[in-house]
């Protein structure tokens, strides 16, 4: 019966002055998490009660857990965050009166280092130092970018010269993976985008008696923005993020620091035949995107309008000018250059965690396809100056 009584005891702290300027934290009953618990800030409401802290006379807190029946998961926190308010106080711990097994769950969460990263995104700080950090850091994240661009820069320079050390083979993988691979889901994006293209237009032409027209609106959008932009796009969520994962992999396996000791240059190496292979193969990716947003819209007018092919291609090739369709070009050519570079850049800014290659991917492709965005915005006021 008192063994029963004692395994039934519900959790309870006490606290007792020892003599040798220490204060002796009492743990007895069950400490099982289902039966609930006191809460882990006892020792401090405690310390802050007396003020024995700040006059010196206690020095050391001492845990005894003698009448102790069973305990779980819960008993180690609340003695971890005992232990974390000691050391913020700098007060000696003692924790020898703990059974066993929390002693050794104590020692190892000790040996394990503190996840900072895992810190930073439970982050309360107020939200104007958070805004105010934020600014200083991507303003200090440009200077890395701007010597990422120039390392680039200077690499694109010996490409040029010949001067340029890397595998050729290499080249070709990376041409074959953003080129042939992408093929599919660039079909289906393309043809879809001119489906939809087709159908809005419809819409509404139908109301004028101006279904022709829809063969204007399809192949202009799909020639001077929609094709290289959806291109770009896909690309970035696909690509892009390759890019960044692999880099950001290599980093962590401290294979980029090991080219390095070998004298390899790694934005020769590894940056520039990525970037090179996307900006090739986008302009071709651009066309065939074209085409399929094309054939997209010709579905539509056959389908729905009644147009015939021989029709909507002639209204279509009679509408696109050849400036329009070297301008996607160009843009498409700019928009690989953008979606390389940024993911590349993710890759070697990544952390040295297994989560951080996730993080650095989810950047790239959030970075490629803002910076994507902004530069079609500002190529259509560029090409609208210059009557293009």
């Amino acid at each position: 019966m008192p063994a029963e009584r004692k395994a039934a005891a519900p959790s309870s702290v006490t606290f007792e002055r020892g003599a040798d300027s220490s204060l002796i934290v009492h743990l007895s009953g069950v400490w099982r998490m289902r039966h609930g618990l006191p809460t882990g800030d006892l020792l401090n409401r405690e310390l802050m009660r007396t003020g024995e802290v700040r006059t010196g006379e206690i020095r050391r807190v001492v845990f005894e857990a003698g009448d102790l029946a069973d305990w779980d998961s819960g008993l180690l926190v609340f003695v971890t965050r005992a232990i974390e308010t000691c050391k913020a106080r700098n007060l000696d711990t003692d924790i020898s009166g703990l059974p066993a097994g929390v002693k050794r769950l104590i020692d190892l969460a000790e040996a394990v280092p503190e996840n900072k990263e895992a810190e930073t995104k439970a982050d309360r700080r107020p939200f104007v130092e958070r805004v105010g950090r934020a600014t200083i850091n991507y303003f200090d994240g440009l200077d890395e970018f701007v010597a990422f661009l120039g390392a680039l820069a200077i690499a694109f320079g010996r490409l040029i010269t010949g001067h340029a050390r890397f595998r050729r083979v290499d080249l070709m993988i990376e041409i074959q993976d953003c080129g042939a691979r992408a093929f599919g889901i660039v079909t289906l994006i393309s043809f879809l985008v001119g489906v939809i293209l087709a159908f809005m237009g419809a819409v509404q032409l139908q109301q004028f008696g101006a279904s022709i027209y829809v063969a204007d609106l399809v192949g202009i959008g799909m020639v001077r923005d929609m094709g290289a932009m959806m291109t770009a796009i896909i690309m970035a969520g696909r690509t892009g993020a390759a890019f960044a994962a692999q880099l950001g992999s290599m980093k962590v396996t401290q294979e980029i620091d090991a080219l390095t000791t070998m004298g390899l240059a790694p934005m020769e190496f590894l940056v520039l035949p990525r970037v090179l292979a996307l900006v090739l193969m986008m302009p071709l990716l651009c066309v065939y995107s074209d085409m399929l947003g094309i054939l997209g819209g010709a579905a539509v007018g056959a389908g729905m309008l009644n147009i015939s092919l021989g029709s909507y291609m002639r209204e279509t090739f009679a509408a696109i000018e050849l400036g329009g369709v070297f301008g996607g070009i160009f843009k498409a050519t700019v928009y690989g250059a953008i979606i390389g570079t940024a993911g590349c850049l993710r890759g070697f800014q990544c952390g040295s965690s297994s989560s951080a290659v996730g993080d650095a991917a989810t950047s790239a492709v959030v970075t490629g396809i803002v910076y994507v965005v902004v530069a079609c915005g500002l190529f259509a006021v560029l090409f609208n100056i210059l009557g293009l």
